[in-house]
């Protein structure tokens, strides 16, 4: 379906929608799930491995919430479900107060074109063979009814808006840095004026002065439009520059969440202590944080452990984490998945 286009030729995106008066969250999870079959042979049946067990959050316009974790935590994977690019195995997404899982397809369609997506790589995410013009002028090709003089309008626009000169419209990918290429794919995801951005590490791949200036301007078009982030990242430091509320996953699994001043001043999870113990610049920046060094090693998705899935490496552990999956509860302000949390505030 095309978005709506004005008089003027440009992209107008309805407002959001509203429930009882009051406008919805840009998105609202509630236990999303993604499990795959992982074939063991011909005749055996295959092994269930659950990427993402059951998380749930929501994100306001001109928010940022901050999903960490070590590699292979599930974020990547939960990116990708609230991104439409693959469907949950179970649970709710609902985007602008729109049911996202069991939407028509035409619908499903629409609701793409309000979320969009940045991934990791700027040096794999644009098609070398095309020049930046064209890149940035594809959404709308393929979205809108627009002219081609006024695709190439907007796209010069938005070019700008991202700090890149006039010149770079007809130039190729491999002719920018790679910071260079990050702002291009900032810009194409905005072609189509979304009200979600989903970053996946979008500033892991580049140096650290021109991570800075990314996130600088990932900041200046959050005020500017609105925007709702959901960024996925594995550098706290980057997270606490950039972040409103923070979602903390450990093997598939959403083990603290709150506000972002209250996890990085007073963890309250072992896990999460071990994360930002592990940072550099943390580390005793407030009480809770303290160097933890976490022995054993990371459980095998497909074969977690049976109650807490950080019972195999936590120094807080009980023959109750062994055997009861903690719930996700209010500790101190936040959500925190832990048994023993209580006891961690007075430690």
């Amino acid at each position: 379906m095309n978005a709506p286009v004005g008089a003027d030729g440009t992209v107008s995106v309805p407002p959001p929608l509203e429930v009882g008066g009051t406008n919805p969250p840009v998105v609202d999870a509630k236990n999303l799930q993604r499990t795959y079959q992982i074939k063991r042979g011909m005749f055996a049946a295959p092994d269930q491995l659950r990427a993402v067990g059951g998380v749930s959050f929501t994100v306001a316009s001109g928010k940022t919430l901050a999903v960490v974790g070590e590699s292979g935590c599930g974020k990547s994977t939960l990116a990708r479900m609230v991104a439409l690019i693959e469907k949950p195995t179970a649970g709710e997404l609902r985007l602008g107060g729109m049911d996202a899982v069991n939407a028509p397809d035409e619908a499903r369609n629409q609701l793409r074109q309000s979320v969009q997506m940045v991934f990791q790589n700027p040096y794999g995410s644009l098609n070398p063979r095309k020049k930046i013009g064209n890149i940035l002028e594809a959404p709308l090709a393929i979205n809108t009814t627009l002219s081609v003089a006024q695709r190439s309008e907007q796209g010069r626009a938005m070019m700008a808006r991202v700090g890149l000169r006039p010149e770079h419209y007809q130039r190729y990918p491999h002719m920018f840095s790679g910071g260079q290429r990050q702002r291009i794919a900032i810009a194409r995801a905005l072609m189509l004026q979304p009200r979600l951005l989903v970053a996946d590490e979008p500033v892991s791949a580049l140096d650290v002065s021109i991570q800075a200036q990314v996130l600088n301007l990932l900041l200046d078009l959050q005020e500017e439009m609105g925007l709702a982030y959901l960024f996925i990242s594995h550098d706290l430091g980057v997270v606490r520059h950039i972040a409103h509320d923070v979602l903390v996953m450990y093997l598939g699994h959403a083990i603290e969440q709150g506000e972002k001043n209250k996890i990085f001043s007073s963890p309250r999870h072992p896990y999460t202590q071990a994360l930002l113990g592990s940072t550099p610049g943390l580390v005793g920046t407030a009480p809770g944080i303290k160097r933890i060094v976490l022995k054993g090693e990371l459980p095998s998705p497909l074969n977690p452990p049976a109650g807490c899935v950080f019972s195999t490496r936590c120094p807080h552990v009980t023959e109750r984490c062994r055997v009861e999956r903690p719930v996700m509860r209010e500790v101190d302000g936040r959500q925190v998945a832990c048994h023993e949390a209580e006891k961690l505030i007075s430690a």
